[in-house]
């Protein structure tokens, strides 16, 4: 339990954090896209016996780069690019699962979460992108949030726009392939979307939303672990499940203040 906290929290600050600019530039499904793109990367590893984390970041990243690539210098709609990608990523991922025998409980933790079986190679794993990640973030928050609003004032402005994606589409390739171990590939983009969205509904600046974003996030991550530990629930589940009553709960407050 006490890995699964440490995992759990760093999940809980890195994902909004990127998630947040995600939302922005309407681009959120992309976490989802790439999730589909990371069972292909957890099928490479059970078949070669790679590490599937470390095969899952190979993946993910590639895959958001060409992604990156077709949106900017092919002028296909961001939407249209991703629709791609996420059918393609999954009928991949069956072929190479069918190869690799099938599904099986190690596929399974990977596609609903097994926090609680994170190694402490993992977890030591997890921390240290995690703070690359977010340090990144901090580091170049006011070129990420420039293009995130407006690319064209961006690059008249100096920034150095076509870097600035790149990075952000990578970190967040990283941010899902960290959070399978925790949510699990298909509940990822709930906790990169969710807490943002919630935040977003009170707070008064984006720098406020991405604050109260991270603290939701973490609330529901250390809220569902306990949920799992004393309910014999799924944490993954009960994590988002809990980051969706938080949200239901300040809709409706703000509803009846207004």
């Amino acid at each position: 339990m006490i890995r699964a906290f440490i995992a759990g929290i760093t999940i809980a600050v890195t994902a909004p954090l990127i998630g947040n600019f995600l939302v922005i530039r309407r681009f959120s499904l992309i976490a989802d896209t790439l999730s589909h793109v990371a069972l292909a990367g957890v099928a490479i590893g059970l078949l070669t016996g790679m590490q599937p984390l470390l095969a899952t970041i190979v993946v993910t990243v590639i895959a958001s780069i060409a992604i990156e690539r077709l949106r900017t210098s092919k002028n296909i709609p961001g939407e249209a690019v991703l629709a791609m990608f996420l059918p393609g990523g999954l009928a991949i991922s069956i072929v190479l699962l069918s190869l690799a025998n099938g599904f099986n409980a190690n596929l399974f933790s990977y596609l609903f979460g097994s926090i609680t079986t994170v190694t402490e190679n993992e977890v030591w794993f997890i921390v240290g992108l995690g703070i690359v990640t977010s340090a990144t973030v901090v580091i170049l928050y006011k070129k990420l949030l420039t293009s995130a609003f407006d690319e064209d004032s961006a690059r008249v402005s100096g920034v150095p726009v076509k870097l600035v994606n790149n990075l952000l589409i990578i970190l967040t390739a990283i941010t899902v392939s960290l959070s399978m171990r925790v949510v699990g590939i298909l509940l990822i983009g709930a906790l990169m979307v969710i807490p943002v969205i919630t935040a977003m509904q009170i707070g008064k600046s984006f720098l406020t939303s991405m604050i109260l974003s991270v603290i939701f996030a973490a609330v529901s991550v250390a809220g569902g672990l306990l949920l799992s530990y004393y309910l014999n629930l799924p944490a993954g589940g009960a994590i988002v499940l809990l980051s969706l009553a938080m949200f239901g709960v300040i809709a409706l407050f703000k509803k009846t203040i207004v």
